[in-house]
């Protein structure tokens, strides 16, 4: 009886092996076949083709193709934001030095091979622009990016660290749009010159002298 047990689990063990592993598959195939082709472009046809599994595969792991866009949407939005928020994060710094680490790092990604662009952008571009869902799911996402950069902004000592955070994700958004459509990596370099406009000194608060300073404060 304990033989079975475990012949068993073992069995099932693999089976979740192999569904994890053709869920990896469909993810992957889908979101190099969104981006490069788009959402409504791709097939479902295409999508088992280039993962190599089975359709029926894809529907008892995803259900449909809409859910598999939802999948594939958050998956590449949460490696997105990894990726991003590390490139400013990595190499320390004061907040300025992490802001302006920015646009270095989308010209780094506009050079890619399979750089298509932001995929939020794209999902919602190519649907109806009444709908709700795609954006709604794009807007979940920038608000992320955007407390990062105004969280940074604010330790910077921005005199308005919400307005700077969208001014940068506004050059942020034309700049990979623009490199989408131009396949020119520079682009990036011309948005940073921009945004480094916005770190002069009038857009810092000026620190408080030390007598105008409550008492108990003075020391800290």
């Amino acid at each position: 009886m304990g033989k079975s047990v475990s012949k068993r689990k073992a069995v099932a063990a693999s089976a979740a092996g192999d569904e994890e592993s053709a869920r990896g598959r469909l993810l992957s195939a889908a979101t190099h076949l969104f981006c490069k082709n788009g959402i409504n472009a791709t097939g479902i046809d295409a999508i088992i083709d280039e993962a190599g599994t089975a359709k029926t595969t894809l529907y008892k792991l995803f259900g449909s193709k809409t859910n598999l866009v939802n999948a594939v949407l958050e998956s590449e939005g949460k490696a997105w934001r990894e990726w991003f928020i590390g490139a400013m994060e990595d190499g320390g710094g004061d907040a300025q030095a992490k802001l302006k680490r920015i646009f270095p790092a989308l010209k780094r990604w506009f050079a890619e091979e399979r750089f298509y662009g932001c995929p939020f952008i794209n999902a919602v571009a190519e649907h109806d622009k009444d709908a709700k869902h795609f954006r709604n799911i794009a807007l979940r996402h920038k608000k992320v990016v955007l407390a990062h950069i105004e969280k940074l902004a604010t330790e910077m000592g921005a005199s308005e660290p919400q307005v700077l955070a969208h001014q940068l994700a506004l050059l942020i958004d034309g700049a990979i749009v623009a490199a989408m459509v131009s396949r020119d990596p520079g682009v990036a370099d011309t948005a940073g010159l921009a945004a480094s406009n916005l770190f002069g000194p009038s857009k810092v608060k000026k620190a408080k002298r030390p007598g105008n300073a409550p008492a108990e404060l003075v020391a800290v």
